[in-house]
Formats: C-alpha cells, structure tokens, sequence
C-alpha cells in the first residue's frame, strides 16, 4: 500500500487499515531470527536456491510491514483520527 492508495482511503477504512497492520516486534523478530538461521544453514550446506531465496523475501516482507504502519499513522495525524 503506498502513499496514494492510502490518502484515498475513507476514515473508517484508514483506522480499520492501522488496527490490521500494527507490528509485533517480538514475533517479527522471532521469524526474522528463524529465516535468517535457514539462510545461514543453507549456506553452510551448499545448497542454494529457493531455500535462501525464499526466507529473502520473507525478511523483506517482515521489513516492509512497519514502513506501512508508519505511513497509515502519518496520515491518520493529517485527518485528526488519532
């Protein structure tokens, strides 16, 4: 979601969006942990290929989630719903 969808957004589905998309820093990082010990496995395995690609896109999703969150809060503070 980027900046554009979300200023589209109505104020019921812009606190429905930031209710849904709040980051769990300890269960984030508990996964990105996880991912990164299969990646540094299968790298000691010599087995490249979807087994470190696949935790790759998972971190950069994991990554990704509090950008969002940060944007639909910027915006909740333009409209006065906070």
């Amino acid at each position: 979601m980027n900046q554009q969808e979300i200023s589209q957004l109505t104020d019921k589905e812009l606190l429905e969006a930031a209710k849904n998309n709040k980051p769990s820093p300890i269960i984030d990082a508990f996964f990105i942990g996880f991912l990164v010990g299969i990646i540094i496995y299968s790298v000691a395995a010599n087995t490249w290929g979807l087994v470190t690609l696949i935790p790759l896109i998972l971190i950069y999703a994991f990554l990704k989630k509090p950008k969002q969150y940060i944007a639909l809060k910027e915006e909740l503070k333009k409209r006065n719903l906070q």
